[in-house]
């Protein structure tokens, strides 16, 4: 089995960001969400704050802004997620060919990464989650937590043949691989 980041790996950006981008330009409102998510997401690279405190301001704004998001009369996000990957399919990378045991495991919400999956064949997308009902992160998926929800969604004994991603952050993942690949603007080399 093929088990691949989504984010830079198969998807050529960041997809959160593009559909933050693009709900900005269906809402403007939301727009002041973004400086503190970015904001946590640097100093995370950065070292300077950890996951747990990455975790933590993640989800506060990210409730904050599926309430702002969602508060418009005649909201509809399955509707809002096809029209972004209407516009985005273009995004993903030409190296990307999907295969029948393809599984995609990605910090991004698999809300917004699954209906891309789903567009390519791909039935099995492990990403972040969020509940519509109570607009709250359900669990933010990446760095070492990424093999601890892959193992439990589909068993500690799966074997990963091999693994493609674009980061160091997903080393955890690399370590459960036969083989890893490193994709960098669309290519792709084998690290392990």
């Amino acid at each position: 089995m093929r088990v691949l980041d989504f984010d830079g790996t198969i998807y050529d950006g960041e997809s959160l960001l593009d559909f933050y981008l693009f709900t900005v330009r269906k809402d403007p409102r939301v727009l002041g969400y973004l400086p503190i998510a970015l904001f946590y997401a640097v100093r995370y690279r950065l070292g300077r704050v950890t996951l747990e405190q990455l975790d933590s301001a993640m989800r506060r704004v990210g409730s904050r802004y599926l309430r702002r998001l969602t508060s418009r009369p005649g909201f509809d996000m399955d509707r809002l997620v096809n029209q972004f990957w209407d516009a985005n399919m273009h995004k993903i990378m030409d190296w990307y060919t999907p295969q029948a045991d393809d599984v995609v495991v990605t910090a991004s919400f698999d809300l917004v990464a699954g209906e891309a999956c789903r567009r390519l064949g791909i039935t099995r997308c492990i990403g972040s989650t969020l509940d519509l009902e109570s607009l709250t992160v359900g669990y933010l998926n990446f760095g070492p937590d990424k093999p601890l929800h892959f193992q439990r969604i589909l068993g500690k004994k799966t074997a990963i043949d091999a693994f493609y991603t674009d980061s160091a952050f997903d080393l955890p993942m690399i370590d459960l691989a036969r083989r890893a690949y490193m994709v960098e603007h669309g290519r792709v080399r084998r690290i392990k």
